[in-house]
């Protein structure tokens, strides 16, 4: 898997590189849900995290998010109260040149500047204000789901703001 630290894949540089059909063995999405809580009811009251800079969002980090969130909203407000839902799709394959180590390094990685690199994850790319995840609740609940949905902001790479908005229902 990837050795590097999180924050090289976090600026978005050069074009997406979203081919799955032209490369081999890139590794899976960790995300398990996009969906979460009662989907058929309909809430007045929508919470969203927001982005504020352009950036790269690893698997990872929104799978570990998600599971922060659904986990509190589920163990406070009870799973018939929200509708949670992942609003992004890590479609951006990151790729790693693979450095030798040890003896002899310098000689077995000479003549790598351009070097393509393995496909080692994939990656969301996010533009400003873009909604990361959404929560439908009722006003009752809104203040709670606001609290909750802050502790997801720390997983993310790009500091973000909580958006509260009435819908239409």
């Amino acid at each position: 898997m990837v050795r590097k630290p999180a924050k090289m894949y976090r600026a978005v540089s050069k074009r997406a590189y979203t081919r799955r059909k032209y490369m081999g063995g890139v590794p899976g999405s960790k995300i398990v849900q996009f969906d979460m809580g009662n989907l058929k009811a309909d809430f007045p009251v929508e919470v969203s995290i927001t982005v504020d800079e352009e950036c790269q969002i690893r698997h990872t980090a929104l799978e570990a998010a998600r599971v922060n969130i659904n986990r509190k909203l589920i163990k406070d407000i009870g799973r018939m109260n929200f509708h949670f839902k992942l609003r992004t799709y890590p479609h951006h394959v990151l790729r790693e040149n693979k450095q030798a180590t040890g003896a002899g390094a310098d000689r077995v990685s000479e003549g790598m500047r351009m070097a393509f690199g393995k496909a080692v994850g994939t990656a969301a790319r996010v533009k400003p204000n873009q909604k990361i995840f959404t929560c439908y609740t009722t006003e009752a609940n809104a203040d709670k789901v606001r609290e909750i949905m802050r502790h997801g902001i720390y997983k993310l790479p790009s500091p973000g703001r909580i958006v509260v908005e009435k819908t239409g229902n």
